[in-house]
């Protein structure tokens, strides 16, 4: 019996695609954390003009 049957393979890729997805999330997530910082930043810049 090998290490390599098709339920370890598609276990692991199971895995790997559930981390990589995690990983794609929070960086979609950062981006938008920033964009709404740099808009906060910009408004209150253009009040104080």
């Amino acid at each position: 019996m090998g290490r390599n049957n098709e339920k370890n393979i598609k276990k692991h890729n199971d895995k790997l695609h559930k981390e990589q997805a995690k990983a794609k999330n929070k960086k979609i997530e950062r981006k938008a954390q920033l964009k709404a910082i740099i808009k906060k930043f910009n408004d209150e810049n253009n009040k104080a003009e």
